[in-house]
Parts: C-alpha cells; structure tokens; sequence
C-alpha cells in the first residue's frame, strides 16, 4: 500500500484540530458542570464544532491552496463533492457516537471535562476511521 500525501494531511489536520476541540471542550464541559446534562452536552458538542471546523477549514486551505489553483474548475467541484459527502458521512457517525457517549458519561457521574474527553477520543477516531475509508472508496485522494 502506498502511502498517499493528501490522506496523510486530512488526517494530520484532523489530529491538530481533535487537540484543540476535546482541550476547549473538556474545558466547557467543566465550565457546564452546573447545567442539566444533556445541556452540557449539547453546548459542548456546538462548541467543539465551531473549534474544530474553524481550524480544520484553515488548515485545509493553506494544504490545498496552491493544488486547487493549477486544477480544472470541473475536477475541483467533483472532488469536493466527494468530501463533502465523505466528511458528512462521517459527521453522522460523530454526532451519533458523541452526544450519547457524552451524555451517557455525565449521567454516570463521571468528571464533565473527562466525560468530554473520553467521549471525543471515541467518537473522533470512528470519525476519522469513516472519513479515511470513505475517502479510499470514492477514490477522492
């Protein structure tokens, strides 16, 4: 299997963005300790989000700035398409593994920034697994 450049930085980004959402969610999280759970959860999930596709959007860009430039503007679309719906795919297996891990944590008492933790780290690398894969499949990278 060779080693493909594209899927390496995907997932370096999605790397340095997990860091930066489950570090500032875990820390909302904490903050929430006082709100009922499952507004804990949503709240934290929402600012995860903001964090995490702030920074990836960023980081996506300066990988693939110079790249989208020299391609055709017909390959550029058929090629976001394609992550696009394999970043959805994955988003659906996110939230469905997230906010009920999250929840499920908090409900059993315990620690709402190490709820958040474990909950991210479970939830990011099916996350990222989906995406990979997916990615393959559709021969996007």
């Amino acid at each position: 299997m060779k080693i493909n450049k594209q899927l390496l930085q995907i997932n370096r980004n999605f790397i340095i963005c997990f860091i930066a959402s489950a570090s500032l969610s875990a820390v909302a999280a904490q903050l929430l300790a006082d709100y009922e759970n499952y507004q804990n959860t949503t709240i934290t999930i929402i600012i995860g989000y903001v964090i995490y596709f702030g920074l990836f959007s960023s980081l996506f860009y300066m990988d693939n700035k110079k790249r989208y430039k020299t391609m055709e503007s017909k390959l550029i679309k058929k090629e976001l398409l394609k992550l696009v719906s394999s970043f959805g795919v994955g988003e659906i297996i996110y939230l469905g593994i997230r906010w009920p891990s999250l929840y499920y944590f908090l409900e059993i008492g315990i620690e709402p920034y190490l709820a958040s933790i474990i909950s991210e780290v479970i939830a990011t690398t099916c996350y990222m697994t989906s995406v990979t894969v997916f990615l393959r499949k559709t021969k996007t990278f």
